[in-house]
């Protein structure tokens, strides 16, 4: 054990003291701990790289891209809206109220508690504490185990830059994840598999701890007969490839209008040469699986569809490749749809009428994202109507994540409540309502008797 109950109910004790010294409520004070985080960010960044290509392969543009640089966007977006979003917002007051004013504060919940995945953990470590210091929170951070070194150079960020009273650090595998969930945090943020998030949401519910689940789920992509197949093709293949699949937005299967799918599956091959060569697992731009377990996992997915393997599917273990792989003639009970794949394994799907289809996936769990392409207005229009997800795009895949204007979060299966940007701040502050009432003008109305206030009160109320 990395630390015992008692230690953590004197880590928490320390976190409630700090909250209550008030140091974290002004907006000083919260810009400050944002600016000191970006230059410690910027002064380990190479470290940062180095970090995720130890554990994930990734390459330093897909570092930066994905984990680095949307970090330091968000930070700067945060610094230029923070005060205003910290101002009470007030809002109408009924006559029957008046003289009052009535308004909205932004109330800190207290400490919080962070629990990140491994297959963007330095991103989906600093999002999250991004809406928690923004929102004037004390914070604690649980990075993955399966992701050391990046989880070693956040411990080393957060240290040298935070009191560690106000944020801090704590490892740790299965059992201390088990003593986090079930002590007395203010709020929990989690990042991960379905089927652990509802183990997150059980331990929260035990003290009614108000908590947000960032999951998952199989993210759909339809292409119909009027998209532009070749850009259709690009964008689904880096979408998939991306850390190697390792996305919890990631395409998970694509759906393909008959009439079009040879063609289009042809452009998806040409893709991924064209993106990673010939000899692909030499390609210094293709990540890695993170771990055996979870190469086993995907091993077993292309052992089982061995049939319907129509490009790729050799893998190395020692070196924990697993080669973009396309599967055709599955069907919606095909191993490969079972669940979330998180790897680069595409199923194709075809079909001939979009409502059909439509309904055919409305069965299944609510996924994070799902993403159309297509050049008919309508066509779009009904899959963003028929169609519960997340988000998503029209004519893209995964970039909706990147926009910090967006919320990000999930519906249903896939998640509980959204942030990035002004979202990250709402979610980690509580909305306290408040009424202001004058006193020099008193109004007697809603006091004892209440003879011959009936009307009156009727012509107010109605």
């Amino acid at each position: 054990m990395n630390f015992t109950a008692q230690q953590l109910e004197n880590i928490l004790e320390e976190h409630q003291n700090f909250f209550y010294s008030r140091k974290t409520r002004s907006a000083n004070f919260r810009l400050e701990q944002l600016d000191k985080l970006k230059n410690s960010i910027k002064k380990y960044e190479k470290e940062v790289i180095k970090a995720l290509y130890n554990d994930l392969r990734k390459s330093e543009f897909e570092a930066y891209t994905t984990e680095i640089g949307l970090v330091y966007d968000n930070i700067s977006y945060m610094k230029k809206n923070l005060e205003k979003w910290m101002e009470p917002m007030q809002v109408k007051t009924p006559l029957a109220l008046m003289p009052s004013k009535s308004f909205i504060v932004n109330d800190p919940y207290g400490t919080v508690l962070i629990i990140a995945p491994f297959n963007y953990p330095f991103q989906l470590v600093m999002e999250p504490l991004l809406g928690a210091i923004c929102g004037g929170n004390c914070a604690i951070i649980k990075p993955s185990e399966s992701t050391p070194y990046t989880a070693e150079v956040i411990k080393k960020i957060i240290e040298e830059t935070f009191d560690p009273g106000y944020i801090r650090v704590l490892e740790g595998e299965k059992e201390e994840t088990s003593l986090l969930i079930h002590a007395p945090f203010d709020f929990i943020f989690f990042t991960g598999s379905v089927k652990v998030g509802k183990i997150v949401m059980k331990a929260a519910s035990e003290r009614l701890t108000p908590i947000a689940l960032e999951l998952g789920g199989k993210s759909p992509v339809i292409v119909d007969h009027t998209a532009n197949l070749e850009v259709a093709a690009k964008r689904i293949i880096w979408g998939k490839l991306v850390n190697s699949g390792q996305t919890c937005i990631a395409p998970d299967y694509v759906l393909v209008e008959e009439s079009v799918k040879e063609k289009f599956v042809d452009l998806l091959k040409q893709s991924i040469h064209q993106f990673y060569g010939e000899n692909i697992q030499n390609s210094v731009d293709l990540g890695r699986i993170v771990n055996a377990a979870q190469f086993d996992r995907l091993k077993k997915i292309l052992d089982e569809e061995k049939d319907h393997i129509i490009f790729g599917g050799s893998t190395d273990k020692d070196d924990l490749y697993i080669e973009p792989t396309l599967l055709d003639g599955v069907s919606f009970s095909s191993p490969s749809m079972e669940d979330e794949i998180f790897g680069p394994i595409l199923p194709i799907i075809s079909y001939n009428n979009l409502p059909a289809i439509i309904r055919q996936i409305r069965t299944l769990p609510k996924p994070l994202a799902a993403y159309m392409f297509s050049e008919h207005e309508r066509a779009q229009n009904y899959f963003l109507e028929e169609f519960s997800f997340g988000g998503g795009c029209i004519n893209d895949t995964i970039t909706h994540a990147g926009n910090a204007f967006l919320p990000f979060g999930g519906v249903g299966n896939s998640g509980v409540h959204a942030y990035h940007g002004k979202a990250s701040f709402t979610l980690f502050t509580h909305q306290k309502s408040i009424i202001k009432k004058n006193t020099k003008l008193p109004i007697d109305l809603v006091f004892p008797p209440y003879k011959n206030k009936v009307k009156l009160v009727r012509s107010l109320l109605k």
